[in-house]
């Protein structure tokens, strides 16, 4: 990245749960070295690229 010119920065982790039979998503969990990511902007930003699916997110851990 740095090549492109590029600098990210990491503000944070999760996981993500896939249903594909169900079709839902859920964003949970948080990252033990970078803590908790905004799962609200990461579920947004899936809903809009899978319409068809029911996406949540919570802060629970499991």
């Amino acid at each position: 990245m740095q090549a492109l010119g590029l600098t990210c920065k990491c503000l944070g982790g999760g996981k993500i749960e896939h249903n594909s039979k169900d079709k839902k998503i859920r964003v949970f969990g948080e990252s033990t070295g970078y803590g908790k990511a905004n799962h609200t902007i990461t579920a947004e930003k899936l809903r809009n690229k899978y319409g068809d699916y029911e996406v949540v997110c919570s802060d629970e851990k499991k």
